[in-house]
């Protein structure tokens, strides 16, 4: 139970970057950390306490295997979450050359 409230903490702690910082970077790390969070809570979902790997062999009985499904699911969420970090840094670095600020208050000041 504390593992969930500790990875409820850490979205918490990734929603308010991104919902309070004003630098561009610091707003892309903040869902960085909230994507680890959601990760992570997947991982705890599929967690069975004192069970095996879910490999298959001839002489091993199928009883108290962890589920693969949650691992597989975490696997495919971390490369999209690395490909959508990499475009958010590249409009990022395109907002910079434009306007030579990461501050979105100055960049919503800006006009063209």
């Amino acid at each position: 139970m504390v593992t969930y409230i500790l990875c409820l903490m850490l979205f918490c702690v990734g929603l308010y970057c991104v919902l309070r910082k004003r630098n561009l970077i610091k707003i892309i790390i903040g869902i960085g950390i909230m994507g680890y969070a959601v990760n992570l809570f997947i991982i705890l979902a599929g967690y069975r306490a004192q069970s095996r790997a879910p490999i298959y062999a001839n002489d091993q009985i199928v009883a108290r295997m962890v589920d693969p499904l949650p691992q597989a699911m975490v696997m495919t969420s971390i490369v999209l979450e690395l490909s959508v970090t990499l475009i958010l840094i590249a409009i990022a670095i395109r907002i910079y050359e434009k306007y030579g600020t990461f501050d979105i208050t100055k960049i919503n000041k800006l006009k063209g």
